[in-house]
């Protein structure tokens, strides 16, 4: 069986399913079809079902309980680890009439961003890679950096002026649900856990390796500089991409009630959010 699988070309993805999808696991007769997209993109492709296990920011979870089910390895959770809002040093920031650049109305960023700043109504959704030079170009005011930009933004002459994640952690006393893996509900609950099982695997062997970066990782990394990519992998691959366990579990549910009030979604989300492990 093949099934149709979703990640970001970024190295925290690429270094978590490099065993996966390059034949150094041993998958049975499953075989994956690998679609890179930058995470805007694979969130509405979630919205519209379209592949059958993904890479998804949490920010658009509740929107796609429906049809998929959330796995409890390979995503991007933790302390530390959220987006930023940056500007240039000689723009003042002021909420009420600054145009900000934020990476996909649907990600995480976004949610964070809108919890901090609810007064902001001027915003630019822009694919995450082309959010600096909007800021350095005056095109925008501000903008909310993720990934690789975290590392990247003071060299390019661009200064921080919140940590979305900091103010995220301050509220909420949790560590930040950045994006997760989930599955097409109609796999059914076995050949999700197979699929839960092979990333994990994936990503112990990843992690046993470190910190070696491989040739698949720096291939589709936006910032080639190497000691970047080992930052980015270092930052967002941890214990919880491993396993979720209760504190993610608990983080993710937070996330979820913060996104029905701020929202006030009458959305219905699942009650089975998480794909239980097998009864026994």
């Amino acid at each position: 069986m093949t099934l149709t699988l979703g990640f970001s070309p970024c190295p925290n993805d690429t270094f978590i399913f490099d065993a996966l999808v390059n034949g150094r696991l041993d998958t049975g007769g499953l075989r994956f079809e690998v679609v890179l997209a930058d995470v805007q993109t694979l969130n509405e492709w979630a919205l519209a079902g379209r592949l059958d296990v993904s890479k998804i920011s949490y920010g658009v979870l509740p929107l796609v309980t429906r049809d998929y089910v959330l796995l409890g390895s390979g995503g991007a959770l933790g302390r530390g680890v959220g987006p930023l809002l940056v500007a240039r040093p000689d723009r003042p920031f002021r909420p009420e009439t600054a145009t900000v650049a934020i990476p996909g109305e649907h990600t995480t960023a976004h949610l964070l961003f809108s919890l901090a700043y609810p007064q902001v109504a001027h915003k630019r959704f822009v694919v995450f890679s082309e959010i600096e030079e909007a800021v350095r170009s005056g095109a925008v005011d501000a903008g909310v950096i993720i990934h690789e930009s975290r590392f990247t933004y003071e060299a390019k002459g661009l200064v921080k002026l919140l940590d979305l994640g900091e103010h995220w952690e301050a509220r909420t006393a949790s560590p930040i649900p950045l994006g997760g893996i989930v599955a097409r509900r109609s796999l059914g609950a076995p050949l999700a856990r197979e699929v839960e099982r092979l990333v994990r695997r994936s990503v112990e062997q990843a992690l046993a390796a470190r910190p070696a970066i491989t040739e698949y990782v720096r291939r589709h990394a936006q910032e080639m500089d190497e000691a970047v990519m080992r930052q980015h992998v270092d930052l967002y691959v941890n214990d919880f991409s491993v396993d979720l366990g209760e504190g993610g579990r608990r983080a993710v549910r937070g996330l979820l009630d913060v996104y029905a009030r701020e929202r006030r979604s009458a959305t219905e989300v699942a009650r089975d959010v998480f794909l239980e492990p097998a009864a026994g």
